[in-house]
């Protein structure tokens, strides 16, 4: 595998009341573990504050485990030092959810590209352009484009030198946060049909952190579903999409649009809040808006475990009623 993550924890502090304030703890990642193959896309999907992104910043070092594992083509960069890791950057890269605000509005985007090359010291002098702007052609960009500034170019425009920016490095490995949440749809698509074709001639893997389930469905082959800091399921996307095991996952299945008057919610699962990461529910983490919910729910916590080819936190997988026919178009 190319990427696993293993038993991954990231807690943080947070101070809570008055006159004295006393420190909490907050698990924003709670033994999450997943893996990632060679040229594939695993898609990580929840509500806001679920934890995802986290995850996506903890494999990339941005953010310091507190625990578990994070092994990157056989190497285990979890605690590696900062001057060691260095050398694997260029192969983990990033692709932010705002492309305006990971550029520079000072810099013209050939220097931001160059910045790039030259910090890791990937090409020299006429070897820079170059690279410069076969990056730039390989997003559908002109190569003319690096004299120019960000502000002279639109939001796709600007994901598309996001990527570029990342190509030049070769990367094994990119992290997708958000890439298309912030664009219109006719320019999601063509963002979204420019990775695919990545993925497929340069064979670069892809975490692939959305809400958008019809997103995902589009790009990814495995999708792992998180909720209050852990996944509770993950499999084959079509499978988890068509039918849906936990309850969770069928609330998100729930809520998202299909464009077919035809086809109704069977889902049985009534919205609400989720409960503060800072004080979750005792058992199932979901229980308190779930309908099936059992004694055994609200007292042990479920583990993930095979259920029907797939994984699945959840003591009632396997006697669930049927979801009915509410896929992803």
């Amino acid at each position: 595998m190319l990427l696993t993550v293993d038993g991954l924890k990231v807690i943080y502090p947070v101070k809570r009341g008055w006159p004295i304030p006393k420190t909490r703890l907050l698990k924003a990642v709670d033994g999450v573990s997943f893996t990632i193959g060679a040229g594939e896309a695993l898609g990580i999907v929840g509500e806001s504050g679920c934890g995802k992104s986290t995850v996506a910043r903890a494999i990339l070092r941005l953010v310091t485990p507190d625990a578990g594992s994070v092994v990157f083509a056989g190497t285990d960069i979890t605690f590696m030092p900062l001057k060691r890791l260095r050398r694997l950057r260029p192969k983990l890269q990033m692709i932010f959810q705002d492309p305006a605000a990971s550029l520079s509005p000072r810099m013209r985007i050939g220097d931001a590209l160059a910045e790039a090359i030259r910090v890791h010291d990937i090409a020299q002098g006429a070897g820079i352009d170059e690279l410069v702007g076969s990056a730039l052609t390989e997003v559908g960009l002109s190569p003319e484009v690096a004299d120019r500034y960000p502000h002279e170019f639109s939001g796709g425009q600007k994901q598309r030198i996001g990527i570029a920016r990342a190509l030049v490095f070769s990367p094994e490995l990119i992290v997708a946060d958000e890439p298309v949440s912030a664009l219109d749809v006719s320019v999601q698509a063509q963002i979204l049909n420019l990775m695919a074709r990545l993925k497929a001639e340069r064979g670069i893997a892809f975490a692939f952190i959305s809400h958008d389930l019809g997103v995902v469905r589009h790009f990814c082959e495995r999708t792992a579903v998180m909720y209050l800091g852990q996944i509770i399921e993950s499999g084959a996307t079509r499978e988890i999409f068509d039918a849906p095991g936990h309850p969770y996952t069928r609330l998100l299945r729930s809520v998202s649009p299909v464009p077919d008057p035809e086809i109704v919610s069977a889902s049985a699962v009534a919205e609400g809040e989720p409960p503060s990461p800072l004080d979750p529910p005792s058992g199932c983490r979901f229980n308190p808006r779930c309908p099936f919910a059992t004694e055994m729910c609200r007292s042990t916590e479920p583990e993930l475990r095979p259920v029907n080819g797939r994984h699945i936190a959840c003591h009632h997988a396997e006697t669930l009623p049927p979801t009915g026919d509410n896929r992803v178009r």
